[in-house]
């Protein structure tokens, strides 16, 4: 569980990078979940977009994302996801 100070420093990281991934109409499927663990053990924080078309709650897709994925959901902020996994191997953020 990310404290306030550790989440708005991962959102201050976040701001700079661009989202890799996109939920669409097809939801949450595990060849997605499988990516974003994928993504999350080289980047350790991504950004993921929900599309207009998706139709899903975007808090719930969040915390769907989060959960399946074992990553921490950092923010939900309009249609863009921001989650955070530690790096098993090569841990590269620093978490205040």
């Amino acid at each position: 569980m990310l404290s306030g100070k550790q989440k708005r420093y991962l959102r201050s990281l976040a701001h700079h990078i661009d989202p890799i991934f996109q939920v669409g109409k097809g939801g949450v499927n595990d060849h997605l979940i499988r990516h974003i663990e994928e993504a999350l053990e080289v980047r350790e924080l991504i950004k993921v977009t929900v599309l207009n078309n998706s139709g899903e709650d975007r808090q719930e897709v969040g915390e769907e994302l989060s959960q399946r994925s074992g990553a921490e959901l950092v923010q939900v902020i309009g249609k863009i996801i921001v989650l955070y996994k530690a790096s098993k191997d090569k841990p590269r953020i620093e978490l205040p």
